[in-house]
């Protein structure tokens, strides 16, 4: 059994290397991670009231998200490209913005929890970049998985 505290993506002389997923089995894999996004009282009165000039913003970070999840192994080096059967990206409003989660599944021989992340991070990205004109103190935080099923190791559930 490997080491946990050995990383995947270093081989024994400290090279960064991509990981051989050749002979892991192909299972069913899931993966949901969530952020948040906050911002100024009257950003958020522009974007619930649908007068934010260059459009929806929550319709454009929710597809934003979903191609994004697409995209992940062009932008994250050593991940493998993965058949998505399903991107889902809901946005929350909260007191000060909103929640946004992402759902990805496939049937793979590697998870999915970079294109999870990947796809919250995105979606954030393009509320802050379709709302700065009013409100450039937004912040984006609290990215994090809190869902993996599928693979050798289980399921893991953020508490």
């Amino acid at each position: 059994m490997r080491n946990k505290r050995t990383l995947s993506h270093i081989d024994a002389r400290g090279r960064v290397k991509m990981v051989d997923v050749g002979d892991k089995p192909v299972t069913d894999r899931e993966a949901v991670a969530r952020g948040s996004i906050a911002m100024s009282r009257e950003a958020r009165r522009l974007v619930r009231t649908g007068a934010v000039k260059k459009g929806d913003p929550l319709q454009a970070a929710r597809l934003a998200g979903i191609m994004a999840a697409k995209q992940t192994a062009a932008l994250i080096p050593l991940c493998h490209p993965l058949p998505l059967s399903s991107v889902q990206v809901d946005l929350t409003p909260t007191a000060r913005g909103y929640t946004i989660e992402s759902r990805v599944r496939t049937t793979a021989r590697t998870g999915v929890e970079m294109e999870a992340l990947t796809a919250v991070a995105v979606a954030a990205l393009t509320i802050y970049d379709m709302v700065k004109a009013v409100d450039r103190s937004m912040v984006i935080g609290d990215i994090r998985l809190v869902l993996k099923k599928g693979g050798r190791s289980g399921t893991y559930r953020r508490i």
